[in-house]
């Protein structure tokens, strides 16, 4: 979904012109922030492949991922413009606008218009947008000013390049013409130009045939090799991944052919109810990758986000450690911030030479770098092994963090310090599920925090934010950030939330009970 397609020509110049309009709208906005009347139109779509896509529980509830977004609205003269498959709950908007520091919510609703395409099928909100073009036109009717407006989303595809065109408003994003440097293949040929470590391995496979010689020469460069990854090009959080494995392997000749036999029955699957037809038929249409499986005795999964801006300069914005889980490991369930300080610096180097090789590729917008560390004695070794041109898990949590506490980024320690330089730390989850959730409703989700002080506290600026509250009733699913003074704080917070929520779930309603355990200050606000 994510390749890019040949437009007309006229359409390019047309994307061309806009995305010119960028440089200077972004340097007017940043010379005077509160001041500036900029309207944000939002387009969370998912616009991904349809069939990785399908394998993530409540798939269609990520688009309130971006949700994050409606704090912009704290700036008093900036109007967002938030459009969504199916109308959202008004107790999640509240919810939001709720949080907001130092703007009453009236004011801010007032300047928010939600606008919706009322349909619940699988294809992207991007795709539904451009079919409705009277949607099309109610769009350009809330934009107050095109010459203060542009376009942001989750990914940028042909879709959003088309729907950029159709609104005449530019799209902060990377030009699709450049997504093929965020797909697996894309992302190892940009670690080499970079100069940072990555898996052995081999990118731009097809075939099944390809998949066999590449497994066969990487068992046969490193014969202690114990299992290699198998990934889709345009894999989405983990679901397009599978693993190999070289057990009982023959250690002479016959190896390729043992490892086309045992190709399809051998490979696991991140993504539950996969199979190797479905696998590998979606392996010839978009491509992939064969790379060594990175093993340790201790291993991480660390992240880093950066920015290209208009300008062309390079923004480093945070690390993270991933929170991993699947068959092998593979699946973003969440995340923790900041990165371990034994690496977190190390990764940040790593990420800013990788950005340096895509200013010059002309990316645009926000992207991920995620590595995979493996500690060999007192060091840790760190391989990259995936670029996200877009937003990702990692990208939502610390947009809000950066809206509630109006703090910044600390380049020489790796730490976020609020304005008033106390360090903030925060665990993150995009998967806090249980069947026992099924059936509660946003007003149930916000009556059990209203009991148990569950909220972001601006006082303190600590606390919990919950997201994805849209897919909590029917996929008994949840988002949460718990920030905290220290790690261990963050951490015990979290605990406390899902004890919280299982406690209640089980009880079949709210009931007013002792607050949770968090730190005092908390309660006394």
């Amino acid at each position: 979904m994510s390749r890019s397609t040949t437009l007309p020509s006229d359409e390019l110049i047309a994307f061309r012109e806009l995305q010119a309009h960028l440089d200077p709208l972004f340097r007017r906005i940043q010379a005077n922030t509160r001041r500036a009347p900029q309207t944000v139109v939002v387009v969370p779509s998912l616009t991904l492949d349809r069939e990785v896509l399908s394998k993530i529980a409540g798939a269609h509830h990520y688009e309130e991922r971006l949700l994050c977004m409606l704090m912009l609205l704290r700036l008093p003269r900036t109007q967002v413009v938030y459009l969504s498959s199916q109308p959202l709950d008004p107790a999640i908007i509240d919810y939001y606008l709720h949080l907001m520091p130092g703007i009453p919510s009236g004011h801010a609703r007032q300047r928010l218009t939600l606008l919706h395409c009322h349909d619940s099928s699988p294809l992207p909100l991007t795709r539904k947008i451009l079919d409705r073009p009277r949607l099309i036109e109610r769009i350009r009717g809330a934009i107050a000013d095109r010459d203060w407006a542009y376009m942001r989303c989750f990914n940028a595809t042909d879709l959003e390049r088309s729907l950029a065109i159709r609104l005449g408003i530019p799209l902060y994003g990377c030009d699709p013409a450049r997504s093929h440097l965020g797909t697996k293949s894309g992302s190892r040929e940009v670690f080499r130009a970079a100069g940072v470590d990555l898996p052995d391995g081999f990118e731009r496979l097809n075939e099944e045939a390809e998949v066999v010689e590449a497994l066969t020469e990487l068992k046969r460069r490193n014969p202690e090799l114990r299992r290699a990854a198998v990934k889709l090009d345009e894999g989405f959080s983990g679901e397009g991944n599978a693993v190999f494995s070289y057990d009982g392997s023959p250690e002479g000749g016959g190896l390729a052919a043992w490892v086309r036999r045992e190709l399809p029955e051998r490979l696991r699957f991140e993504a539950a109810g996969e199979t190797w037809e479905r696998f590998s038929d979606q392996y010839r249409q978009m491509g992939g990758i064969v790379e060594e499986f990175i093993e340790g005795d201790e291993k991480r999964s660390p992240s880093a986000q950066c920015r290209i801006d208009p300008r062309g300069q390079i923004e480093m914005i945070s690390t993270h450690d991933q929170v991993l889980g699947g068959p092998t490991g593979q699946v973003f369930l969440g995340c923790t911030f900041p990165a371990d300080g034994e690496y977190r610096l190390e990764i940040q180097a790593a990420a800013l030479r990788v950005a340096e090789v895509l200013q010059r590729g002309a990316v645009l917008g926000r992207f991920g770098v995620d590595f995979v560390s493996a500690r060999r004695g007192d060091t840790w070794r760190h391989y990259a092994i995936e670029i996200n041109l877009r937003k990702g898990g990692t990208t939502h949590p610390f947009m809000m963090l950066e809206f509630l506490t109006d703090g910044s980024y600390d380049l020489d320690t790796g730490l976020y310090r609020t304005a008033a330089g106390q360090p903030r730390y925060y665990h993150a989850s995009d998967n806090l599920r249980s069947p026992r959730y099924v059936g509660l409703t946003p007003n149930d989700l916000i009556e059990v925090a209203v009991q148990h002080q569950l909220h972001f506290h601006g006082a303190s600026q600590q606390g919990v934010v919950f997201h994805l509250i849209g897919a909590l009733s029917e996929f008994g699913k949840l988002g949460v950030l718990c920030v905290a003074e220290d790690r261990q704080g963050a951490e015990s917070l979290y605990r406390d939330t899902v004890e919280i929520l299982d406690r209640e779930s089980r009880a079949g309603r709210p009931k007013p009970e002792s607050a949770p355990h968090v730190p005092r200050h908390f309660l006394e606000l």
